[in-house]
């Protein structure tokens, strides 16, 4: 079995999710030309879970051609992706500071879902092996100053739904239903489980 894995991710919480769990990884990240940001464009009429579910699988297979072409060691490769979802309107990541206002006005005292579907390819070949992980978080009313601060502070940006569960918007949220490390944007559950069909001990 291999004693690592690639990920193809740049968030620094999942890695720091991996570490968490013991799993030692190397970062596959896109090319220069390549243009990952891309694949979260959404399709008309698409739902947010058919949209995760999509993305992630774009995310895989577009790290396993990133690994062939640079001639890289073959390991299995993990990738995930996170969408918020308020109805069936997707909250992505917010273009500028209006958007992300905007996004945050709309969550303020309402009740949305947070989606992380997570893939593991591995390295002899076959389609990637995918689970999703569904959570729902219910902010708190946020005021105006309160969101606008948020905002000044750079924070929403880079991040569905215009908030991090493990920042100052912690602060705003009465409930959660599901996973914790799924709202940061890697399920634990989910990945470990993953990895223990693959042949990890976890």
């Amino acid at each position: 079995m291999t004693p690592w894995i690639y990920l193809a991710s740049q968030s620094p919480r999942r890695r720091q999710l991996l570490d968490q769990i013991g799993v030692r990884h190397e970062l596959l990240l896109p090319d220069e030309g390549e243009d990952a940001e891309a694949l979260e464009a959404v399709w008309p009429g698409e739902a947010p879970l058919s949209y995760v579910q999509r993305v992630t699988r774009a995310k895989v297979e577009a790290a396993r051609d990133r690994l062939v072409r640079r001639g890289l060691a073959p390991a299995p490769i993990l990738c995930a992706d996170t969408t918020v979802a308020l109805g069936e309107r997707i909250l992505g990541k917010p273009a500028d500071a209006g958007e992300a206002r905007e996004m945050l006005e709309a969550l303020s005292g309402r009740e949305h879902r947070v989606m992380t579907a997570v893939a593991l390819a591995r390295p002899e070949g076959g389609l990637p092996v995918l689970r999703v992980s569904l959570s729902t978080v219910r902010f708190a009313p946020i005021g105006s100053e309160r969101i606008a601060a948020y905002v000044d502070s750079g924070e929403p940006m880079g991040k569905a739904g215009a908030y991090a569960i493990q920042s100052g918007a912690a602060t705003w949220v009465e409930y959660i239903s599901g996973s914790y490390s799924g709202i940061m944007g890697l399920p634990l559950f989910e990945t470990a489980g993953l990895l223990r069909e693959a042949g990890w001990s976890i």
